[in-house]
């Protein structure tokens, strides 16, 4: 049976979330129940979105959430690869206020049978489960591209997604879901490909299409990190990462470290973190779908 899934995603900024989406959609295993958009610029994110769900032949209800954190000013105020747009089919417009609507009632009419896949900030995450304190408990579980828990990399503790709504990433860790998933920076880094390798392995369709959208990332990074990718990747083949449990504390009282992920190993927490990835079985499971 097909696992429902909900897709909260800051595309049109890293090139990830568009091979995230890309994946689900050509997923056999994955019933996409919708997408929603958080950061900068949400409009322009779902036409993204959309222009990938009309390549791959799918009509999949998208919503515009929140552009801006709960208490912070937004950080990831555009996004780049909407650049490209104008180069395929897509949805113009979208209903605006109906993104956390949207979540609680799908999450409501499916009780225990939706994944929440976060890909980006946590703003709207945050904002469904405030709007509605029953969520968290009707959910499957959660899945999660946040947070660094084992190896801190050269740049610094604190990821990305987690830093750039540090209060909403506190409150969704802070849930009380069945259970919630972390694959972290330290994990993801692993599974790389650079430019040359990308460009070759992803003629086929619908990755076809993210590839006109990365013509804009390449001249950011020569690589492309599945980070996002993965985090997905482990809903339908959990062999492809180990895990380990234990509790989230997310730092939200020194600024510089706003969003720090602490990590304690526990057997009975409610948490679960990545620690080890097996990257060929990431990569034969990734273009097997396609």
């Amino acid at each position: 049976m097909a696992i429902k899934v909900l897709l909260d995603t800051d595309i049109g900024s890293d090139i990830d979330d568009a091979v995230t989406l890309a994946y689900l959609l050509a997923q056999p295993q994955c019933d996409l129940l919708g997408v929603t958009t958080v950061s900068g610029e949400v409009e322009k994110r779902a036409q993204i979105a959309s222009a990938l769900c009309i390549a791959a032949g799918r009509n999949i209800p998208i919503f515009p959430g929140r552009a801006t954190p709960l208490l912070i000013r937004e950080e990831q105020v555009i996004a780049e690869q909407a650049a490209v747009l104008d180069h395929w089919p897509h949805a113009e417009h979208f209903p605006h206020g109906e993104a956390i609507p949207f979540m609680a009632r799908t999450i409501r009419a499916n009780p225990g049978e939706v994944i929440l896949l976060t890909i980006g900030q946590l703003s709207n995450i945050a904002a469904l489960f405030a709007a509605d304190e029953e969520i968290p408990h009707l959910l499957k579980g959660i899945v999660s591209m946040c947070g660094i828990y084992h190896l801190f990399p050269s740049h610094g503790p604190v990821e990305y997604n987690a830093g750039l709504d540090p209060h909403a990433t506190a409150m969704v860790y802070h849930a009380e879901a069945p259970f919630h998933r972390s694959v972290g920076l330290d994990i993801t880094r692993q599974v790389r490909l650079m430019q040359d390798e990308v460009l070759e392995r992803f003629q086929i369709k619908p990755l076809e299409t993210v590839l006109g959208f990365a013509e804009v990332w390449w001249k950011e990074s020569p690589s492309l990190t599945f980070h996002d990718p993965l985090a997905a990747a482990t809903i339908f083949d959990e062999n492809i990462c180990e895990f380990e449990r234990g509790e989230v504390e997310v730092e939200i009282t020194s600024k510089p470290l706003a969003g720090y992920t602490n990590w304690h190993a526990s057997p009975s927490g409610r948490h679960e973190a990545a620690v080890k990835v097996d990257p060929d079985r990431f990569y034969e499971h990734f273009f097997s779908v396609f």
